[in-house]
């Protein structure tokens, strides 16, 4: 019941805004709010509720702990966030022969100041993915 728990909540905070939307149908506006509020997550340190709300073919790729410990590496160094802008939504139809991973993307990017980089800015990037639910949930996030 606890995992169910953590999976509804992170399902709350992260996709909510998007619910069963088709993918053309979901309001670039949404997109921005369900990607900050998956950032916000990582920004708090619940990267392993973000893991557990995950669409099932990012779960597959890497283990909770793993995606909790890159993220960790990739963020502590940077400190806090200062400022974070939003800067493009990229959409995409991916063909693959596993019905997990085939389907609709949409990755938001954000350009975003932290605390121990103060004179330059970074990229994030998070994905979701449609399941096969209908469902927009976590696929993904980048710092570059």
């Amino acid at each position: 019941m606890k995992a169910l728990t953590r999976l509804l909540l992170a399902a709350a905070l992260c996709w909510g805004a998007f619910g069963t939307a088709a993918a053309q149908d979901v309001e670039a506006s949404d997109l921005v709010q369900g990607g900050m509020r998956a950032i916000q997550m990582i920004d708090q340190g619940k990267t392993g509720e973000l893991w557990d709300g995950a669409t099932p073919a990012t779960r597959k790729r890497i283990a909770r702990t793993d995606f909790a410990a890159k993220v960790s590496r990739s963020r502590s160094p940077l400190g806090a966030p200062l400022q974070r802008t939003w800067v493009a939504i990229n959409r995409q139809a991916v063909a693959d022969p596993d019905a997990e991973t085939a389907g609709q993307y949409v990755s938001i990017e954000y350009e975003t100041r932290f605390s121990n980089k103060p004179d330059g800015t970074l990229r994030e990037l998070v994905s979701f993915h449609l399941d096969r639910d209908r469902i927009w949930r976590f696929s993904g996030y980048v710092l570059r």
